[in-house]
């Protein structure tokens, strides 16, 4: 967790001059827009004022190393992101040439730090990411060590208390993630797989002999039923009314009976009165 490649490079010192291609003062001192080669290989191109890095500018070192950003009478000062050869960089404030305020670093196994730095080193409150297992810490750093009230992030746990030069020290405190336990209501004995029911329908009768072949067998079923229908509302009607049909026809036949019963018996006597007369005679 070394600040990789972070040893600053020596830049051209005021006596350094080298090559120069720009805007000048009146007395002669760069000042403006400029470009410099120096002695040692590297190159410079940015703001000068009197003489000195001072402003906006990109100034390139010969292995490969860059720093863009602000300059203050040739310090590195405000707001740059330095390159360093090995990959990694460091993007954020500067004070008096070195990282001084809050930036973030990232390094070239790709962990990151985001935070406070105080004279080049990681200071106050701070979060370092480690890209291989995603666990990160959050808490305090003094002079580039972990140290004080902080908390470490795993992915199902965390661990919350102090450090003493990265190493967990005092009131520590692990929270674990809570970790669902699932108590089944019934333990099954067989599985059976799922078969799609089909409803079955009645088979069709076969039609008796000498049914009528006339019609279709919904129309005549329904021939049937207007009928019962028909001799259930004629019933109805029937029993409603008060002058039944059916008892005037029962009044009559019962009056014709009784007259036919009469001349019966009217005949009936006269054959008596006969017989009476032909057995008197033969006993005289």
């Amino acid at each position: 967790m070394s600040d990789l490649g972070s040893e600053e490079l020596e830049e051209e010192r005021e006596n350094d001059l080298g090559e120069y291609e720009g805007e000048r003062n009146e007395l002669g001192e760069r000042h403006g827009h400029g470009k410099a080669r120096l002695p040692n290989g590297d190159t410079y191109e940015g703001k000068y004022e009197h003489g000195k890095r001072h402003g906006q500018g990109t100034y390139k070192f010969k292995n490969g190393a860059r720093y863009i950003g602000e300059y203050v009478k040739n310090k590195k000062h405000g707001q740059g992101t330095f390159i360093y050869p090995d990959g990694s960089r460091y993007e954020g404030e500067w004070a008096n040439d070195l990282r001084h305020g809050h930036g973030v670093y990232y390094y070239v196994n790709n962990d990151t730090y985001t935070g406070e730095w105080l004279a080049h080193q990681r200071h106050g409150q701070g979060t370092y990411l480690y890209a291989e297992t995603g666990s990160k810490y959050v808490g305090t750093w003094v002079k580039g060590q972990q140290e004080g009230a902080a908390e470490l992030i795993h992915l199902n746990h965390r661990y919350q208390g102090k450090f003493l030069n990265k190493n967990e020290r005092g009131e520590e405190e692990e929270e674990e993630e809570a970790q669902v336990t699932v108590v089944p209501r019934w333990k099954a004995t067989k599985i059976t797989e799922l078969a799609l029911w089909t409803p079955t329908l009645p088979e069709k009768q076969p039609p008796e002999d000498g049914a009528s072949q006339e019609g279709t067998p919904g129309a005549g079923a329904g021939g049937e039923a207007a009928e019962e229908a028909q001799a259930l509302a004629d019933l109805s009607e029937g029993e409603l009314d008060t002058t039944r049909p059916g008892e005037e026809e029962g009044d009559a036949s019962r009056a014709d009976r009784a007259e036919s019963h009469e001349d019966n018996l009217e005949q009936g006597n006269v054959s008596f009165e006969e017989e009476d007369g032909r057995q008197s005679e033969m006993l005289d």
